[in-house]
């Protein structure tokens, strides 16, 4: 049974759930303060947790179980779980599910335009494993999806969608599909073999670059906005400006002729980012506000 679990925790790349996770609560926590003007509830603060949990469990189970085939055909991925024997399709599905009920179970608990706004999430989860199938537009996908975890955050405590929510939810998208990009750097020969869409497969690991890039410029330009628009104050603003140093650095991390650093660019950088974000965004509205 450990193992069994261990093997799970694997193919959903637990450790990964630090991308979304620090942002979902920045939501929460923005949003709380600039909609209701008080903190959200530590019963709030778990029950995100456990609709975290289940949201990505459910969509990390979903990509395995749709690339199955695929992910046998890349050296990269052929010892994922599924296409090594490991997990069977069934055994995925059933976590699948109880990875959905699991997020229906916090979105119920937290208020009713959570349980609205979940077929939403639901469907963006499953659509996304196709997107890379016909359109190398699937990384702006990938972003939107995982945008949703800060407008989870931000609905899962006042109920509402306002202009900063929308805000965070694109600058997150943006920071998501640039780093997607990257990432899928290294499958370009696999997917032009595959005959699947992405942009580096479409237009070269130089342009795939240079358009990750731009699109994280654009994501310190959300930042900003969220400054703009918000409550937040200086102490953000430190945190905006160390995460800007953080995606410079990431982008001096991969060369077109030197892709070796690209997991800790992929990784270290983007899970440092996610996690300053959220410790200046606390600092700002819970510990420098409650004095």
């Amino acid at each position: 049974m450990i193992r069994k679990i261990k093997i799970f925790l694997e193919m959903i790349k637990i450790e990964h759930t630090m991308f979304a996770l620090p942002f979902a609560y920045v939501g929460t926590i923005l949003g709380s303060v600039t909609e209701t003007s008080h903190l959200p509830t530590w019963a709030q603060c778990g029950w995100i947790l456990m609709a975290m949990v289940g949201a990505r469990s459910a969509a990390m189970g979903l990509n395995r179980v749709i690339d199955r085939a695929i992910d046998a055909r890349n050296p990269r991925t052929e010892k994922r779980a599924i296409p090594a024997g490991l997990l069977k399709a069934g055994e995925v599905m059933v976590f699948i599910l109880a990875s959905f009920a699991l997020l229906f179970w916090a979105s119920y608990e937290l208020n009713s335009l959570a349980v609205k706004l979940m077929p939403i999430a639901v469907f963006m989860t499953v659509f996304y494993s196709y997107t890379k199938r016909f359109t190398w537009l699937c990384h702006v996908v990938l972003g939107l999806t995982l945008g949703l975890a800060p407008l989870g955050g931000w609905v899962a405590v006042t109920g509402t969608i306002s202009l900063p929510a929308i805000i965070l939810f694109l600058t997150v998208a943006l920071w998501s599909a640039g780093f997607d990009i990257i990432y899928s750097c290294q499958d370009i020969e696999i997917d032009r073999k595959e005959r699947l869409y992405s942009i580096p497969s479409r237009f070269g690991i130089e342009n795939a670059l240079r358009i990750a890039k731009a699109f994280h410029a654009l994501t310190i330009v959300g930042f900003v906005l969220l400054l703009a628009t918000t409550d937040l104050s200086w102490w953000y603003l430190v945190g905006t400006i160390v995460s800007a140093g953080l995606l410079i650095y990431e982008h001096l991390l991969v060369k077109p002729s030197d892709m070796s650093k690209l997991q800790a660019a992929f990784f270290t950088m983007n899970w440092v980012l996610s996690s300053v974000v959220f410790v200046f965004t606390f600092i700002d509205l819970v510990v420098v506000k409650s004095w």
